[in-house]
């Protein structure tokens, strides 16, 4: 699988396409957000194919020592088959050296996609991540926190928000209610 940041129309078609149907509306940023931040230097956005098809993407949100898997798609086509595990080896691999983390929705019965959550939690600890043991609500969505050699507390993250995003999102970075937690 190759890997490569977007250079032309189509690639960013196919990036904006995949990430308005694989994230439910309000887990998604505006994506002109995500193009600015990228054209600012504040985020990657990776492009994978294999063999000339586009295979699935990858945003995240740099900051000096650790960075945000913000988002992680596999295209339909390539699902099933190890293409997720891939594009989290080859994320590890590229941002070694700094600690590596993302937001999942909470794994609660009550879900309405309970199943769905529990098994978007199995994969990621199945390809090494771990729980950190810090849980948010962010923007009204509560998440929990996993990650590759990586340590974080609530402040940190809250605090990776401001620094390395905006002040305005920081402020949608709440503690999640009645969790018990370690790192908080």
């Amino acid at each position: 699988m190759n890997r490569r940041q977007p250079t032309t129309v189509l690639q960013w078609l196919r990036i904006y396409r995949l990430y308005q149907s694989a994230f439910p509306n309000n887990e998604k940023k505006p994506f002109s957000m995500i193009r600015s931040m990228y054209k600012k230097r504040k985020s990657d956005v990776w492009y994978f194919e294999e063999d000339g098809i586009f295979a699935g993407l990858v945003i995240t949100i740099n900051g000096p020592d650790k960075v945000l898997l913000d988002y992680l798609a596999v295209s339909k086509n390539h699902r099933g088959k190890g293409f997720g595990s891939g594009i989290l080896r080859q994320m590890r691999e590229q941002y070694d050296g700094k600690g590596v983390f993302l937001e999942i929705e909470t794994v609660r019965e009550d879900a309405d996609n309970y199943e769905e959550r529990k098994r978007r939690k199995q994969f990621y600890l199945s390809n090494g991540m771990a729980e950190l043991k810090v849980y948010v609500e962010l923007f009204g969505v509560e998440m929990e926190l996993l990650g590759y050699d990586c340590i974080l507390t609530f402040e940190e993250y809250h605090d990776f928000y401001r620094d390395n995003y905006n002040a305005w999102a920081a402020e949608h970075v709440k503690r999640a209610n009645n969790r018990d937690t370690e790192n908080v």
